[in-house]
């Protein structure tokens, strides 16, 4: 009896999961033939579509991540005129076409609106960090996996590629689909990472407990990962960390048995396309399965940089300003920028007093939401409390002309993230001729800041005195070796992260031969 009673259950959970997933394509394909007419495309048997989605949360936020997203795009465009670009995008407060305006006066990028459509999600506030203030990476997660639902429910594409670093969207999107749509990811940073468990060392209960949190979150996020068909990450950093996640080394036999355990067997199977296999077990279904699952080597595409205004400034004449290009977002560690900044002027009193020798700290970058700008708001309090404020200049969301503006003036660029997994704004203080002095972690010391023809392009500093003394070295460097400096940061910048090369990576990835995929039905 209770054989037959757990078979009529499978049965029906099958039939059930059937039924939904066939109502959901059913809208998706509706959908689609709305899309086009409203894109004033003509819809010609000869001539079919395809839809590339990009799950991209936060497009409209002006970061390099979005400079990443939107040249693809245009790439895209540009390359291929059977394809409608759809952006599952969470800024429902934008219009498409103000979207498209910012990204060409941020980005002077030039979008096609004829084969761009979006998909605005009302459920982001789920992975805003400030909504998980406890177990946030597992809240995010969580609330990922509702938007990528939400996302499906509107309109399935024919190839889904990740942009944002949503990972655990994958199992979601491949069982809201029955494993029809191939998956990819352009990962600018883990979710997880082995250094966030090298940073937890005590001993207390409460420190093991976070161990164990960081561990499952880390095999589950790894579960996720093995959904995609291609990974193309930003930085050798990204891709050793990503890697090394993918290979389970950090997982001893506990944590490989522990989620096969009555609870985490259930969050086992609803991640893992096995359970998927299992269920689907007939012809198509298993093919579409078992190349979904197929192991997949990170590989490295440098986020592209758009040198060809800046490659113009001048290398000489430049103003006393220290300029820092980042999002103002915890994680930038603004904080740090100040307090360095402060004690170069307090070891260096003439910096501040002089005419002459007279310095300034810029600190611009977008503001995506009203805790950003209050973040601003904390950072001039900060800046005041310090003694600093009347040297220092916030500028908030400003315009591509400007940033241009402001990097065609610079002396030195600033950036004291740690771990930044890339850091597409240390590129652009190069090609501008900027000094970069960056943190001494992450992409900015691997792959970015290194010597080029044997010889320096840059700094690295990690504590704050260290930050003030290597801009006191720079601001004294003589002339002609500065010169020579800013012409080898150029030259290095120009040669390795140029938007010919991303384009180049990005083809090779595979994503084209995806874009056909056969539907599960």
């Amino acid at each position: 009896m209770y054989h037959l009673l757990a078979g009529l259950t499978l049965a029906a959970t099958i039939f059930a999961y059937i039924a939904y997933t066939e109502s959901i394509w059913s809208k998706s394909l509706k959908t689609r033939q709305a899309v086009l007419d409203q894109l004033g495309l003509e819809r010609v048997e000869t001539k079919r579509y395809k839809f590339v989605g990009f799950f991209h949360p936060y497009c409209n936020a002006g970061g390099g991540g979005e400079r990443v997203l939107w040249t693809a795009i245009a790439h895209i465009q540009r390359q291929y005129k059977d394809i409608v670009c759809v952006v599952y995008s969470g800024d429902t407060d934008a219009s498409k076409t103000d979207i498209i305006n910012k990204v060409k006066a941020r980005f002077a990028i030039d979008l096609e609106p004829s084969t761009l459509h979006f998909v605005y999600l009302e459920s982001r506030h789920l992975v805003e960090d400030s909504r998980w203030p406890r177990f946030t990476i597992l809240g995010q997660s969580m609330g990922s996996i509702y938007l990528a639902w939400e996302a499906m429910c509107e309109f399935i594409p024919d190839l889904y590629i990740d942009t944002m670093g949503y990972a655990f969207t994958f199992p979601a999107v491949t069982w809201l689909t029955r494993a029809a749509v191939p998956i990819g990811a352009y990962v600018h940073y883990p979710t997880i990472s082995t250094d966030m468990l090298g940073r937890v060392r005590t001993e207390s209960w409460k420190m093991r407990g976070k161990r164990v949190y960081y561990r499952l979150m880390m095999y589950y996020y790894a579960l996720s990962l093995s959904h995609a068909r291609f990974l193309m990450v930003n930085s050798s950093w990204t891709r050793n960390h990503i890697a090394s996640i993918l290979s389970h080394e950090h997982f001893g036999p506990t944590m490989r048995w522990a989620p096969r355990l009555t609870p985490l067997l259930a969050i086992e199977l609803i991640l893992s396309v096995k359970a998927l296999r299992t269920m689907l077990c007939m012809g198509d279904h298993l093919a579409g399965v078992s190349q979904a699952i197929q192991h997949v080597e990170p590989e490295i595409v440098y986020p592209p940089c758009d040198m060809r205004e800046m490659v113009k400034f001048r290398l000489d004449d430049r103003e006393r300003i220290i300029l820092s290009v980042a999002q103002f977002r915890p994680e930038k560690d603004h904080t740090a920028q100040l307090r360095a900044f402060a004690q170069l002027l307090m070891d260096h009193p003439e910096y501040k007093s002089l005419p002459k020798s007279e310095v300034r700290l810029v600190l611009l970058g977008g503001a995506r939401n009203s805790g950003d700008l209050d973040r601003v708001e904390r950072l001039r309090s900060l800046a005041s409390d310090l003694d600093i404020l009347s040297h220092v200049t916030f500028v908030v969301n400003a315009s591509y002309p400007e940033v241009l503006e402001w990097l065609s003036r610079s002396s030195i660029g600033l950036s004291t993230m740690v771990d930044e997994h890339f850091g597409i704004n240390i590129v652009e203080f190069m090609a501008a001729g900027l000094i970069p002095l960056v943190h001494a972690s992450g992409g900015p010391l691997h792959d970015i800041v290194v010597p080029y023809q044997s010889q320096p392009t840059g700094f690295h500093a990690k504590t704050p005195g260290e930050f003030a003394t290597a801009m006191h070295k720079i601001l004294t460097v003589e002339p002609l070796q500065m010169r020579a400096l800013r012409e080898r940061g150029r030259a290095w910048a120009t040669e390795r992260f140029s938007e010919d090369k991303f384009v180049e990576g990005w083809e090779k990835s595979g994503w084209r031969s995806l874009t056909y995929p056969r539907r599960a039905c």
